[in-house]
């Protein structure tokens, strides 16, 4: 019979403690930015340098529309109010162009009548989470929470009942958090036109938010703008109109068809 020391028979038990079943986990928790190289000159932007592309393909997130048509999606964060959304939204009327506003529970609570008058005007409203956490270092249950907090919010003040898209906060993602909110019933919307408009401090006039912009268009766009931004306010309304002009519609989120990465 073949003799075991004792540093063998130890070092199996110890191995047959190890949490194995983690060994799947941990890449599933590694965290993802969301970046992309920007379209110019309308050619497609592109995720397949960032490393997560079939990752967004496997637990279906947006990142852009039909490339095949020149549909744009209009889609804001609002984190808090600066005092330009009702200015955005008088724009969006005037000009008939559904949006999607992704909020806080920060805003929610500030801003009850703007909620409200986003529902009645055509225009959906998506969840940026209640406090706007890292979800990546948080667990399914506190992802739950955050995210079922605001649905219940905005469907007591806007009769808003369905809630189906999500935008992480900071647009920090894993592969967790994006099966997990795909499983209780979310879509994760990323972009594919962005800019640095965040910065309040960093305004620098309506025609560098409207360059930033047009410079990107490209066929089935998923525009990300921050409502904070004084210079998308003023610019929003020559966006408008000048896609338009090259032969853009706008359309709403849940009229997306297809994603072709």
């Amino acid at each position: 019979m073949k003799r075991y020391s004792i540093f063998s028979i130890v070092l199996a038990a110890l191995l047959c403690l190890l949490p194995w079943t983690n060994s799947v986990a941990v890449p599933m928790d590694v965290p993802f930015h969301f970046g992309f190289k920007k379209s110019k000159n309308g050619e497609l932007p592109s995720i397949a340098q960032e490393g997560f592309q079939e990752i967004l393909k496997k637990h279906g997130a947006i990142f852009l529309g039909d490339t095949t048509k020149k549909e744009l999606f209009l889609t804001f964060d609002n984190g808090y109010e600066n005092g330009y959304t009702v200015k955005i939204l008088d724009v969006l009327k005037e000009k008939k162009v559904p949006a999607v506003f992704f909020v806080t529970g920060q805003y929610i609570k500030d801003q009850p009548e703007l909620l409200k008058r986003m529902v009645d005007e055509g225009h959906l409203i998506g969840n940026h989470s209640w406090s706007h956490p890292d979800m990546s270092r948080i667990p399914n249950d506190r992802i739950k929470e955050e995210l079922d907090k605001v649905k219940q919010e905005v469907s007591e003040l806007t009769g808003q009942k369905e809630m189906h898209y999500l935008r992480a906060p900071r647009g920090i993602f894993s592969e967790r958090t994006l099966a997990y909110s795909k499983e209780i019933g979310y879509t994760n919307v990323f972009w594919s036109i962005a800019y640095k408009d965040w910065d309040t401090k960093q305004q620098k006039g309506w025609q560098y938010a409207y360059e930033k912009v047009m410079a990107q268009l490209h066929p089935g766009a998923v525009i990300l703008l921050h409502s904070v931004s004084r210079d998308n306010a003023e610019a929003l309304g020559k966006i408008i109109d000048d896609a338009r002009q090259k032969g853009y519609e706008f359309k709403r989120l849940d009229q997306l068809q297809a994603k072709n990465y």
